[in-house]
């Protein structure tokens, strides 16, 4: 087991809060919005189609400073690595969504019902590093359309409807990414497969078998592991199993973080505070741990008595990924599906048409009646 960490403080803490945020940038030329072209790299005016180059300074794949743990805990970080955001809840599914000062309204990108801003602030760590889209608006459409054709059982108008529905949206979930250094001790057994012959009797006769016994020896040891980027989902607005789903990601590709990057898209913040991600990281830590003492141990099989791990030279950062979003309602239900802004996967709900399942059942009873009938006629 790893040890816990002490309880964060109340400073630290972020309120239970998701809030979003549209980043707008100015077009030099006109005064129109640019927008983040994921294909060019560039920011692109919506309007006359000027582009502006990204600094210099931003460049991909760039070594990202990480942020000590313990500090944090502590409240002892910077007051540069903080930003003060205001933010509302979605009245129907619980979202929470960020506001820039000028903005009173608009629409919840998570379930389509309209938000009115709210007077709340919260105090939260900023993003360290973001992957920038690298999938347009078409194209995630296209990879969602192609997805719900290779459902079995899904309804024939839900395709239809998502192909003629409305845009989807681009939104940079936050993540939490640990590094860790562990030393682990442990004690168990190492098992080891020898055989032995018994005679039994079949069918009235003797026979000899060879039958597998294992001989089991005490062992303990240690083992040591770097853990780098153990990456959490730090949001609770989307169903966890359909995130999780969307990877892998290659983190390789994360760049310091720049608001450029953002430009017109949705930048949500973080639910899952500091500690709470932590403490999924270790679950995750420990399942690693648990199979390298295996593989010391060695063997034919192994019994595990005890781990006793120490983690030291924690650190993290806060990261934000590309993840591109439709809500569609469908005869009266909201569906939701989610598309990696960086390689494209999918994951989603989805409704079931009972007509192509009672369909199928049908002719699987068909097909076993016909099977019975021409096996009898043999």
């Amino acid at each position: 087991m790893t040890d816990t960490p002490p309880p964060l403080g109340p400073l630290s803490q972020t309120p239970p809060d998701a809030p979003q945020e549209t980043k707008r940038f100015p077009c030099e030329q006109c005064g129109a919005d640019y927008r983040f072209d994921p294909k060019a790299g560039t920011l692109t005016c919506s309007h006359c189609g000027h582009i502006q180059v990204l600094q210099e300074e931003v460049d991909l794949g760039s070594p990202l400073r990480e942020l000590d743990f313990k500090a944090a805990l502590a409240q002892q970080l910077p007051e540069a690595e903080m930003e003060i955001t205001r933010v509302t809840s979605c009245p129907n599914c619980a979202a929470q969504v960020e506001f820039s000062p000028e903005v009173h309204a608009l629409e919840c990108p998570f379930c389509a019902t309209p938000v009115v801003a709210d007077t709340g602030e919260s105090r939260h760590i900023k993003p360290k590093g973001v992957i920038p889209f690298q999938l347009e608006e078409r194209a995630a459409h296209e990879a969602m359309s192609d997805w719900l054709g290779a459902l079995w059982f899904a309804p024939n108008g839900l395709q239809a409807y998502a192909r003629k529905g409305r845009a989807m949206e681009g939104i940079y979930v936050p993540f939490w990414t640990y590094d860790a250094d562990s030393k682990s001790r442990y004690s168990g057994q190492r098992g080891t497969t020898y055989y032995v012959t018994e005679t039994v009797m079949v069918d009235g006769k003797t026979e000899q078998r060879q039958v597998a016994k294992i001989r089991w020896t005490p062992v303990s040891g240690r083992v040591r592991r770097f853990f780098d980027d153990v990456l959490v989902l730090a949001s609770k607005s989307l169903p966890k199993r359909y995130t999780d789903a969307l990877e892998p990601w290659d983190l390789s590709a994360l760049a310091p973080y720049q608001p450029q990057f953002l430009a017109g898209f949705r930048a949500e913040a973080y639910a899952v505070d500091l500690e709470e991600g932590f403490r999924e990281a270790q679950v995750h830590m420990d399942r690693v741990i648990e199979r390298d003492v295996r593989f010391d141990i060695g063997g034919d099989r192994q019994r595990i008595a005890q781990i006793d791990t120490q983690l030291s030279d924690i650190t993290f950062k806060h990261v934000l990924l590309p993840v591109w979003l439709a809500a569609y309602k469908y005869r009266g239900k909201t569906y939701r599906f989610v598309v990696n802004g960086q390689s494209g996967r999918v994951q989603g709900e989805r409704p079931y048409s009972a007509w192509k399942i009672a369909a199928a059942v049908a002719l699987g009873l068909a097909a076993v009646g016909l099977a019975a009938y021409f096996g009898s006629q043999g």
